[in-house]
């Protein structure tokens, strides 16, 4: 594997990282935020919008595991920009689907500050939406929510560290895996 501009070689950085969740554990909350949604929401005929990058992979996940009439669409609005540190959130792409008078799932990878959840929330209520919920496959477990945005459906708690894997990122790398990871202490640190 080649080294990234950045500087971290991407073997090493998943050769030092903590094993947080293995993948056996994030299908069994998947499985049950499924159920959970099925419950609540089957007659709602939703929309599941899927909130860029990291929430597209528990998106599709979900998805597939519901079997009962939906939509899927995105929304990208970002704090990130390939860093490891939040900043100003961007809009990047709004709904395709139209959101008024429609029931909206909205399904990110992680909560953490709740400030994207919180603006997409807003976002959909102006446009109309029916009602809002929300879905995360996974819950930072710290004391610096700053919104009061708590989701409806979640799958995982992780510490407050700097997690990847399941549509979370390191730099862009590592949405794919099927497990969650947090990174090496150290690394953190220099981000």
């Amino acid at each position: 594997m080649s080294t990234p501009a950045c500087g971290d070689n991407m073997e090493e950085v998943l050769g030092r990282a903590e094993l947080i969740h293995p993948a056996q554990a994030v299908r069994e909350a998947l499985d049950a935020m499924a159920g959970q949604i099925t419950e609540a929401m089957s007659d709602r005929d939703p929309i599941l919008l899927a909130v860029m990058t990291g929430g597209m992979v528990p998106a599709v996940h979900l998805s597939s595991r519901l079997k009962f009439p939906h939509r899927l669409d995105y929304v990208h609005a970002t704090r990130y920009e390939s860093g490891i540190r939040g900043g100003r959130l961007e809009w990047r792409a709004r709904p395709h689907l139209e959101l008024a008078e429609n029931s909206v799932l909205i399904v990110d990878d992680i909560l953490d500050e709740g400030i994207t959840m919180s603006a997409i929330i807003d976002y959909c209520r102006h446009a109309g939406a029916r009602d809002v919920r929300t879905a995360v496959l996974v819950e930072k477990h710290h004391t610096r929510h700053r919104t009061g945005v708590s989701p409806d459906f979640s799958g995982l708690q992780v510490p407050d560290r700097y997690v990847f894997g399941c549509g979370m990122d390191y730099r862009e790398y590592f949405r794919h895996l099927p497990a969650i990871y947090a990174l090496a202490t150290e690394q953190e640190n220099q981000g």
